[in-house]
């Protein structure tokens, strides 16, 4: 069995595959951070007695898919499973962010995302099974300044994993999304010691809990994974929140935050 993963490096991308490898998956890890690809992969393979193929990428590439499938082919990989992991994220006001990280949000979660999935779905539709899971996020529900867009593509992920999951299942192709909450990695700059405050509190998972749980109602088969009553809850009143509140979120965070000494 053969898994593939985005973002494979560290993180929750990394915590995929562990998650994979304990259920004995062989792993292709995808990530352009070769180093700690490198050592990611050859830890995993250590730990949990599977193959790893690091293939180290940069998934904005216009032939990206292309070279993941010859590589697949190279080493007559037939997948099981992809995991769209890979993600980037930026706190800051839209006309302040330069226009290649712009480019790169749209080139890696909304081109780079479909491409992918198409090409996996073809790929998975012929052989009657197989599993695509994508990641959104929270943020998804929350169009909030500073986070413009984060929460755009994710939004975009959401709304067509949701349809590509009905789209696929006549075909035996499973397609979940996953939105999780705040979760302990460094995605976001926290600091550590509000990390461990905010796992303490509840308000943010571990990554390898998360990862574990998704990649199991993958396997079951479901269209979407929300870690935690609070986020799923939460989301019944993101919609309702007022001007007012967002634009303190503006003034007392974003316009804060970037304000020069």
């Amino acid at each position: 069995m053969i898994a593939v993963i985005t973002g494979a490096s560290g993180g929750i991308g990394l915590e995929f595959c562990k998650a994979l490898a304990e259920r004995n998956y062989d792993l292709v890890m995808i990530s352009i951070d070769d180093g700690p690809l490198q050592t990611a992969a050859a830890a995993v393979a250590d730990a949990y007695g599977v193959r790893t193929f690091p293939m180290t990428l940069n998934l904005c590439d216009q032939d990206a898919v292309d070279r993941i499938f010859a590589y697949l082919g190279n080493f007559n990989l037939e997948p099981d499973i992809l995991v769209n992991n890979a993600g980037i994220f930026s706190f800051a006001p839209v006309c302040d962010i330069p226009l290649g990280k712009v480019q790169a949000f749209i080139d890696l979660h909304v081109t780079a995302t479909t491409m992918l999935s198409l090409r996996f779905a073809e790929y998975f539709k012929k052989k009657k099974r197989g599993y695509i899971l994508n990641m959104s996020s929270m943020s998804c529900w929350m169009p909030m300044p500073g986070i413009a867009m984060y929460s755009a593509t994710k939004a975009y992920i959401r709304a067509f994993s949701r349809a590509l999951h009905y789209e696929m299942k006549d075909y035996g192709v499973k397609v979940m999304v996953a939105c999780p909450g705040g979760i302990a990695t460094d995605l976001f700059g926290l600091p550590e010691n509000l990390k461990r405050l905010a796992l303490r509190l509840g308000a943010i998972a571990r990554p390898e809990d998360f990862a574990a749980k998704a990649i199991k109602r993958l396997l079951k088969g479901k269209a979407q994974y929300i870690n935690g009553l609070t986020n799923r809850l939460a989301i019944l009143f993101v919609g309702m929140t007022p001007t007012a509140v967002r634009m303190q979120v503006k003034h007392r965070l974003l316009d804060k935050g970037i304000q020069k000494p």
